[in-house]
């Protein structure tokens, strides 16, 4: 039996997190299955009543894709609570290139990624810069307050 990945994460505003996930990830909005227009015209094809149906923004992608194939699928679920705790698990996103490459060159690639996901929507929580470790990583947070490093 084949078995594949997908993230799910709970927000409140779906399309929000999947223009920022699209940029951070370097994914893109998965298209609605079976040749169908809109997702709101596929849910409806599957049987999903219209009262379980999203209200607004209803066509647009909840979900993201690697565009290369070989990530896991992301889905932003929209749920009514909001964020209320510290993520009991995170991602990270491994821009640096690993120890075999001098702490300069991954710190460089580090704050270049931090700066594009700020622009972004991300906010900085904290910055671990520990040169006499080989350390540099940020520990930010998407539009909606989810944990995530960049190391």
């Amino acid at each position: 039996m084949e078995m594949t990945l997908q993230l799910t994460i709970d927000c409140a505003d779906p399309q929000r997190l999947v223009a920022f996930w699209s940029e951070a990830l370097g994914y893109v909005p998965e298209p609605p299955p079976g040749g169908h227009a809109t997702w709101r015209e596929y849910w409806a094809a599957i049987g999903v009543p219209e009262e379980e149906l999203p209200v607004g923004a209803g066509d647009a992608p909840e979900s993201i894709v690697d565009p290369a194939g070989h990530g896991p699928r992301v889905w932003f679920q929209q749920v009514p609570e909001p964020k209320a705790a510290k993520n009991r698990i995170h991602l990270d996103l491994r821009v640096g290139g690993g120890r075999d490459i001098p702490l300069a060159v991954r710190t460089q690639r580090v704050a270049g990624t931090v700066e594009r996901l700020v622009e972004a929507g991300a906010g900085v929580l904290r910055i671990t810069d520990e040169p006499d470790a080989g350390q540099y990583a940020v520990l930010l947070q998407d539009p909606e307050g989810n944990e995530f490093c960049v190391v």
